[in-house]
């Protein structure tokens, strides 16, 4: 699984694909400079169950740990997997 990041002024993306199909992708936007909310995070259902979401997730992370950044975890999924420990308290806002 490939994890390609592109990124606006105003929202991004995070596209998973494997073999040229598209997985899944999760969009955000941009609250400040340094937040951004996680808005979606969408799993082709012929993807569904096989980590991609998790894996969208941890590049989403790893993007704003790199960067200083705080995330807004808006989704229900990902507000989901930001509630259940302290993993994501670093860069939860």
């Amino acid at each position: 699984m490939e994890i390609v990041h592109r990124k606006g002024e105003e929202n991004g993306f995070f596209f998973a694909k494997e073999d040229g199909k598209n997985m899944g992708y999760l969009s955000y936007e941009w609250a400040t400079p340094t937040v951004f909310a996680i808005m979606h995070t969408v799993v082709e259902e012929a993807f569904q169950g096989k980590g991609v979401a998790k894996a969208l997730l941890n590049a989403a992370v790893s993007y704003a740990r790199e960067n200083g950044y705080k995330i807004r975890p808006i989704c229900p999924y990902a507000e989901k997997v930001f509630q259940r420990g302290d993993e994501y308290n670093d860069i939860k806002f």
